[in-house]
């Protein structure tokens, strides 16, 4: 969440903001009930020092012998008022909090202002994109050819939008998920997490999915927790109300987690196949740093995601998100698409994130320094997700025999296999 006293003095800046999110929410308004709230306590602080005062006064009465009854009665009326300004409070505090949090976080000035994904910014692209002699299938095609995927069986057991890998399928998404992981760590430094898949509802709202994107996560409603729709959910929270010490930062974690996700908003999207599915498994990098490392620590992600297609040999763009396609928590975000030779189009296999403070404050993660108590800041970005990923890797890299070749930096983890066939 954003600093209260920051809304204070920049209230027109964080509306243009809201307004360039596509957000609705009235800054105006709560305003209002926060110096209504203000109000309220000043009341009440100053109604229990009155209280206070008499309380003395008859005790001293008492003590003298004195008929006290004026200030017992009074002692009474102060006490009636008392409760009533509290339930004032509570129910005014409910009201702050709830709007509080729906204010989206500010933008970095190098956003481009922009409504929708047409108004990204494409700031890089790399590799050749494959050239076939041949028509090039899809995946689906390619995968039921090949035994790869059971997408009918997998509807049978969970419905549309679930997938089940099979045979050499299931060997290959394996591979990637141990290649991700053991390539962040030995190449860019990260520790692996494995933390629960499951969270509560103070982990959902202290990352920002909770309350804006409720209808989009799955609800185990008997104990009031949810299936996490990214590992960046649980491995932030591992800090959740503590202060870190500034000699640790950097914190970097790479975590893998399969990510669950109802896609209530997704209505007119691409869905076949794998492009849009409600279990999928990533591989998730996150970063805790110094508010002046955040931007350095961003590129550094973006670097670190980047490096898998490099080293899959899959070419992607980079695009740079404009603020009506920036999600709610985010400060700035990049996203990664690699591109899919059977399809002939750009899919996103990953998006980048810088929060700044805005996470770590609605989830009271802090550090200290030598002199004083600081919010961190909190990054985070799919190091990749894998069904794209797969989709590219089996529509790159298919031969016109309807076979697909192993990605040379797989080999390692798929002994024996140089074609899926």
């Amino acid at each position: 969440m954003l600093d209260i006293k920051f809304i204070r003095k920049n209230n027109e800046l964080v509306k243009k903001c809201i307004i360039a999110k596509n957000e609705k929410v009235g800054i105006d308004k709560f305003l209002t009930i926060n110096k209504k709230l203000k109000e309220l306590k000043f009341q009440f602080e100053e109604k229990k020092k009155l209280q206070n005062s008499v309380s003395k006064q008859i005790a001293e009465y008492k003590k003298n012998r004195k008929n006290a009854d004026k200030e017992i009665a009074e002692m009474k009326k102060i006490a009636g008022e008392i409760k009533i300004i509290n339930a004032e409070i509570n129910k005014t505090n409910e009201e702050f909090q709830r709007i509080y949090l729906t204010i989206p976080n500010i933008f970095d000035e190098s956003v481009p202002i922009g409504k929708s994904d047409e108004d990204n910014i494409v700031i890089k692209e790399w590799g050749e994109k494959p050239r076939f002699d041949f028509e090039p299938l899809d995946h689906i095609e390619l995968a039921e050819k090949l035994q790869l995927i059971d997408f009918k069986r997998a509807a049978k057991i969970a419905g549309s939008g679930f997938v089940c890998y099979t045979n050499k399928g299931a060997n290959l998404e394996r591979a990637l998920i141990n290649f991700m992981l053991d390539f962040h760590q030995k190449n860019h430094g990260y520790q692996e997490i494995f933390p629960p898949f499951l969270a509560n509802r103070k982990t959902m709202t202290g990352t920002g999915q909770l309350p804006k994107l409720e209808e989009d996560m799955y609800l185990i409603e008997q104990d009031d927790f949810f299936l996490i729709p990214t590992a960046e959910v649980p491995v932030t929270n591992l800090y959740q109300d503590e202060i870190i010490d500034e000699s640790e930062l950097p914190i970097k974690y790479v975590s893998y987690t399969p990510c669950f996700r109802r896609e209530a908003g997704s209505y007119g999207k691409e869905t076949k196949g794998l492009q849009r599915i409600h279990q999928f498994n990533k591989v998730e990098l996150v970063q805790f740093v110094k508010p002046e490392n955040s931007e350095e620590a961003l590129q550094e992600i973006l670097r670190n995601a980047e490096a898998v297609l490099q080293a899959l040999e899959l070419p992607y763009r980079v695009r740079l998100l404009c603020s009506g396609d920036l999600s709610f928590a985010a400060y700035k975000c990049y996203d990664i698409e690699v591109w899919a030779g059977g399809l002939g189009k750009y899919l996103e296999v990953s998006s980048c994130s810088n929060y700044i403070d805005f996470q770590a404050r609605r989830a009271n993660i802090r550090y200290r320094s030598k002199r004083d108590v600081h919010f961190i800041h909190t990054l985070n970005g799919s190091g990749v997700a894998t069904p794209r990923t797969m989709i590219a890797v089996i529509e790159n890299y298919q031969t016109s025999a309807g076979e697909i070749v192993v990605p040379k930096i797989l080999s390692q983890y798929l002994p024996n296999i140089e074609i899926l066939q």
